[in-house]
């Protein structure tokens, strides 16, 4: 047993969806699971596992930022054998061809973080996504005609910033968007020699204001959760 998930050995299958918010780990769990069963409620993270068209999955709660993320990734690899792990989260959109609900594959994730330059003393290295997903990814998407972006994201250790036009630093460089976890998920799984995937739903646009409602978002949710259990 880890420090923050309380699952007894083989309770956690070899791939887990990863969602920042445990309820949307709940969500997930009982709209498209078999037979889900909690095997987590340490801090109300929620991490459930059960199956999906015959195949064992999980999927747990994440919390929000690198740091957070990073906890329960080492844990899920280390404690708990996991072997593929694919985020499913939202994000905002930096370019003007990015629209609400859009589909986001990342290929890579940049940081503003000093995660990776504290590990590499200094060094810039560079996160990158699990072809072998990926391109199951593409293949799935296209199976189910649903429209995908790809590319670089950023992972950004800030929500709230003092400059609402920093983001266009990163636009100018054809950064897609901005969410929080992405970054840690692929140096992680880089680390440990396992696969991961981030997919992201864009619910926010940073370059004309808007913003996704709660029931646009629950909708959306269930693309990009279509895309990740056909990975499995």
């Amino acid at each position: 047993m880890s420090l923050h998930i309380k699952a007894q050995t083989n309770e956690i299958a070899e791939t887990v969806l990863l969602p920042g918010d445990p309820l949307r780990a709940k969500w997930i769990a009982e709209t498209y699971f078999e037979n889900p069963k909690c095997y987590n409620d340490v801090r109300n993270m929620f991490g459930y596992t059960g199956t999906y068209k015959g195949k064992k999955v999980s999927v747990q709660g994440t919390g929000m930022g690198l740091p957070s993320f990073s906890i329960y990734a080492h844990e899920l690899i280390n404690d708990y054998g996991a072997k593929k792990l694919i985020r499913v989260g939202s994000a905002g959109s930096m370019q003007k061809d990015i629209e609400l609900r859009d589909v986001v594959l990342a290929m890579s994730a940049s940081t503003n973080s000093a995660i990776n330059r504290n590990r590499f003393d200094g060094g810039d290295f560079a996160p990158t996504a699990s072809f072998n997903l990926f391109q199951k990814a593409v293949e799935a998407a296209k199976s189910r005609s649903i429209q995908i972006k790809a590319g670089n994201v950023l992972s950004s250790d800030l929500f709230y910033t003092d400059q609402k036009d920093d983001y266009k630093k990163w636009a100018a460089y054809n950064v897609l968007c901005v969410e929080m976890e992405a970054a840690a998920l692929y140096s992680i799984a880089a680390k440990f020699g396992v696969e991961a995937l981030a997919i992201l739903t864009i619910s926010d646009s940073l370059v004309t204001g808007e913003v996704t409602s709660a029931e646009d978002r629950e909708t959306t949710f269930s693309k990009m959760i279509d895309i990740a259990l056909d990975v499995i």
